[in-house]
């Protein structure tokens, strides 16, 4: 069966074209105006992804992402005027996994579902890696679980994004990786130069791991560069 898309989007005519535009490409589509249409398509269908617009009336689209990242692992692309940068942001720090520009090119937009499905569907039918935990501090990185484990049984889940982007970190100790660098392993695309979402990503990762992340031991800052994920955080 095809993945199933969900598009919730209160403007119906840009909704139906890009429905119409997936449909194409052999995806299951749903449309839904607002959040309670949702909801209630998800009921009976669960989303592998949603394509969430931002401005929705009544519960917008960075309170759908807060609340379907705590409850699916399905795909969240948000869809965002170019004046939404600070929501844009949020949004990410909320658990989206990426976001587009209108009004947006629909090769880039298919380019972004495309890889984001693709990354979905490697975790779900991947076979446990020969070495598959990691440590980092107190925390065990458990590939197979995308999750991280602290000594004392606390368990901390992982966005996709997040976990691409420690597990990058981890596969690559002592290295410093530019944003770009880091985008290309983890979203497989470019960044704009104004792109934050790497910065975003660290900031969300530092809280989850380091004692203190306004002084981290393990993802360092390179002024200039990018960052550095310190092996054995000394």
């Amino acid at each position: 069966m095809s993945q199933h898309i969900v598009i919730v989007e209160d403007d119906a005519v840009t909704r139906r074209r890009l429905a119409g535009a997936l449909r194409k490409q052999l995806y299951r589509v749903s449309e839904a105006e607002d959040a309670a249409q949702m909801e209630a398509i998800l009921v009976r269908d669960p989303a592998d992804l949603l394509l969430v617009d931002i401005n929705l009336d009544g519960k917008d689209g960075l309170t759908i992402t807060r609340e379907q990242r705590a409850a699916s692992n399905a795909g969240i692309i948000l869809l965002t005027s170019r004046d939404d940068q600070v929501d844009r942001i949020v949004g990410l720090e909320m658990g989206a996994d990426d976001y587009v520009t209108k009004p947006f090119d629909k090769r880039e937009l298919f380019a972004r579902v495309k890889n984001l499905l693709m990354r979905i569907d490697q975790i779900k039918t991947a076979t446990p890696a020969p070495v598959a935990t990691a440590r980092v501090g107190a925390w065990t990185l458990d590939r197979s679980r995308r999750r991280l484990e602290a000594d004392g049984g606390r368990v901390e889940p992982l966005t996709r994004a997040e976990f691409d982007l420690l597990d990058a970190f981890m596969r690559h100790p002592g290295v410093i990786l530019s944003r770009d660098r880091l985008l290309e392993m983890t979203q497989h695309r470019q960044g704009a130069p104004e792109d934050r979402t790497i910065d975003v990503l660290v900031g969300r990762l530092r809280k989850k791991i380091e004692p203190d992340p306004t002084r981290p031991d393990w993802i360092i800052t390179v002024h200039g560069e990018g960052y550095l994920f310190v092996e054995d955080g000394s």
